[in-house]
């Protein structure tokens, strides 16, 4: 059976091809309480439409996708431990 990590690594992997195609890229960083941190690379850096992104797309494809999903956040916005 697949962990909600593995689960959320397949579906980022499904994702992964429409961020590269417009020279973005995007990487699994953890998974705490519900809220899965990613990072941003490439063309994604400073793109004025990373919020539409992540949210209106990674994030929507995520929760629906893995159970347990409640939110995708930058690795930036991740509270400090």
């Amino acid at each position: 059976m697949l962990t909600i990590e593995d689960q959320i690594k397949a579906t980022i992997d499904k994702i992964r091809p429409f961020v590269l195609r417009d020279g973005g890229d995007v990487q699994f960083d953890s998974f705490v309480d519900g809220i899965v941190y990613i990072s941003m690379l490439g063309a994604c850096v400073g793109c004025s439409l990373i919020d539409t992104t992540v949210t209106g797309g990674i994030e929507v494809i995520l929760m629906e996708e893995v159970p347990g999903v409640l939110g995708v956040r930058l690795v930036e916005e991740k509270p400090a431990k």
